[in-house]
This record gives structure tokens, sequence and C-alpha cells, in this order.
């Protein structure tokens, strides 16, 4: 008897303790992706940890649950090639087993620090060193890597500049002075708030459900429809908002009260692309056993492994999102809500575009770079660069260290369970 055959109550048992790891990945996604999508709103005060963690894992839960399926081929990243397991699945079984174990440990790790990484490089080393130990170092697409380690330049650089001139334009014509062409500028900061909340739902957080249901919309279609979508959010918002507009030429709640409409469009969004980082290997593990047992499998993910992955996100985000929150939102550049806008925004439009280029972008590198890029309009003395460098620091090691991980997890679990 093999161990994919042993069971208790019938599930097997290799299948439950792939859920465990599962949902432990999915707790330090939770734990340290969510400053991507609320950790500037918490540094600016436009929220309290308390109510980012309540409207985070409400978008969080419904963007995993909802919008998150399909992630199976999403996760292998191309990183390697699947088709080499057809003939020996346990292994890629316990490989994916070691991947799980070795992401759900350097992101509690990371999370504990107060390190903001990037969860898809955790997963992708942890596959990587998967890969090496299984296949051989030959058989890893070294391009995809490449690319990906090219984003740790690309993602902070791109979105610094972006970020830095959002808040320029800002602070020279809203913030600092009473410019006759504050109303206009309000206007168009109104709609690239709805431009860039609408694009990230409809290429983000519900492309999934439109490949389930077999449509196609493309990039095209969707910035037709995000700026029909944006003008109608920036009439509404105007028409709402122009009496306390009036109010102060200083006034920062504008621009605190477009952040929480931005804050959960990036978390609807993150839930339902970054659960690929949690339960895609669950999936890959769930598809395989199914297969060695001769049982019917289907590529579609199970509703219950969404589930799984969502609930992780949320517990985790809830328990010890607050540690990276601070990092992001305190302890880089101390953040008012209009420096907060301009850093979200610019993020976001960031990873969107660079997605349709085929650029590799993180979202938690581009965060960052954000928050420095407005930093150094202000001043470089506003910047805390030792944070700064233990933040860097995190985010080179995070891929070796999930593929050292993983390689040690899986000759522990080679050893233990080859028999």
């Amino acid at each position: 008897m093999t161990l994919v055959e042993l069971t208790l109550f019938g599930i097997p048992l290799i299948l439950i303790s792939s859920a465990m790891l599962g949902f432990f990945t999915a707790y330090g996604v939770g734990a340290n992706d969510v400053a991507n999508a609320m950790g500037t709103s918490v540094g600016s005060k436009v929220l309290t940890i308390k109510q980012a963690v309540l409207v985070a894992a409400v978008f969080e839960f419904l963007g995993a649950f909802l919008a998150g399926g399909g992630v199976t081929q999403t996760i292998r990243k191309g990183v390697i090639d699947p088709a080499l397991f057809d003939g020996n699945l346990e292994v890629l079984i316990y490989g994916m087993i070691s991947a799980l174990f070795a992401a759900g440990t350097w992101l509690l790790v990371a999370s504990l620090r107060g390190w903001p990484v990037s969860t898809t490089h955790t997963i992708v080393g942890a596959i990587v060193g998967f890969g090496i130990y299984a296949l051989g170092i030959n058989e890893i697409n070294w391009t995809v890597v490449g690319n990906i380690g090219l984003s740790w330049i690309t993602s902070p650089l791109s979105s610094a500049i972006v970020a830095g001139l959002f808040y320029y334009i800002c602070k020279t014509y809203i913030i600092d002075n009473d410019s006759r062409f504050k109303g206009l500028i309000i206007r168009i900061y109104i709609f690239l708030a709805g431009f860039a909340i609408a694009l990230i739902t409809v290429t983000k957080g519900l492309k999934n459900i439109f490949k389930q249901q077999e449509l196609f919309v493309s990039f095209q279609e969707s910035v037709f429809i995000s700026a029909i979508a944006a003008l109608l959010f920036t009439f509404i918002f105007y028409y709402f908002s122009k009496a306390k507009l009036k109010q102060s030429v200083n006034s920062e709640s504008q621009f605190a009260y477009l952040m929480i409409f931005t804050s959960c469009a990036v978390a609807f969004a993150h839930g339902s692309n970054d659960v690929a980082n949690a339960i895609g290997p669950l999936a890959a593990i769930n598809q395989a056993t199914n297969q060695l047992l001769n049982q019917p499998y289907t590529l579609e993910t199970p509703l219950w492994i969404l589930f799984l992955g969502a609930t992780g996100i949320v517990i985790g985000l809830a328990t010890l999102g607050y540690r990276v929150m601070k990092t992001i939102g305190e302890n880089i550049v101390k953040l008012t809500p209009s420096k907060g806008f301009s850093a979200q925004l610019a993020a976001a439009l960031t990873v969107v575009i660079a997605s349709q280029l085929d650029m590799p972008v993180s979202t938690t590198h581009t965060l960052v770079g954000a928050v420095i890029g407005i930093g150094l309009v202000e001043g470089a003395s506003t910047i805390n660069f030792n944070s700064v460098r233990t933040i860097v620091l995190s985010w080179v090691i995070t891929l070796p260290a999930g593929a050292l991980l993983s390689i040690a997890f899986l000759e522990l679990f080679t050893n233990l369970f080859t028999y």
C-alpha cells in the first residue's frame, strides 16, 4: 500500500495533510500580502487596524471564494513542466507538499518580522527548489526565474516614478496652494481612482469568472468598460462630495474617501489572484491524488479548496497582518491620505498595465516603491532607509529561502514516507 492509498474516514491521508499545509500557506498570504491592500490606509490614518482588517477580510474572502478559481495553471508560472511527472505522480505530490510547507514557513517568518515579501516569489522559489531536487537544474525554466528576479528592479522603480508624479501634482496644486486648477485636478484623480478600481476588478478580480463562463474580454474592451465606469464614478463621487471640496483648500478628506474605495478593489483583486499562491499546489495535489486512485477529477478548482484558501487568508490577516501593515504604512515614510492615495493609485495602475505588457512585477515591491517615490518628493530625509534596507534584503533572500526550505522538506518527506 502506498501513502496515497492510506485513508482516514475514507479521505486520502495525503490530501488531509496537504489541506492543512494549504491552510498554513493561506494564513501566511493573509498575514503578509494584506499590506498591499490596507497598509497605506492604516498608515495615513484613514482606517484603524481593526477597520482595515474588517474591510480587507470581507473583500479578500469574496475575491478568493467567488473569483479565485482556475488557479492550478497560474501557480506553475512556467517554472517547471508538469508533464515531466506524468509517470511519477507521487513525486509531484511530495514536491507540492514540500512547496506548501516551505512557502508557509517563510511567509510566517517574514510576517512575524514585519517584512513585506512577495508571496508569488516565495512559492515560485519553493517550486524551483522542488524542481531542482526532483528533476535536475536543467529542467528549470531559468528565463522565467530571471524575469521574476528582474522585477526586484522594475516593480519599485516604475511605481516610484508614477507615485512621485501623482503626489507632486497633488502637493503642488491641491495641498500647498490655492490653485485655480484644483477642481479639475481633483476630478482627474477621482476619474483615475474609478478607472483603477474598475480595471482591477475586470482584469484581475473577475478574470477567473470570465474564464469559467467562457467569456473573452480583451484588454481594450476592459479599458473601455473601465473608462465608462470611471466617468460614472467621477460624477457620483464629485456630486456627493463637492460641498466638502469647498470647505478647505488643504482638506485631505477627499483622498481619504477615495482610498477606502481603492483599498476594497485591491483587496478583492488580491484575494482572487493571490489565493493561487496558497491553493495552487493543493489543487495540483488533489488532481494528482485522484488520478493515482483512478477517481474522476476536473481541472476546475473544487469549492472546498477555494473556501479553505479564503478562510486561511482572512484568519492570517486578522491575527498577524498588522505587523506588515505597520511596516508599509509607518516605517518607510509617514503617510497622509494624499500620500497614501497617490501610492495606492500608482501601484494599482502600474501592476495592471505591467501585467498586460508581460512585464514581471510584484504587487508588494510595487507598493513599497510607490511609498519610497513619495518620500523622495518630500525629501530623502523623510525616508527611513534602515527600514528600506531591511525590506530589500528580505526580497533578495525570498527566492533562495523558498527553494532551500522546499529541498529540505522534500528530502525529509521522501525519507519518511518512501517505503
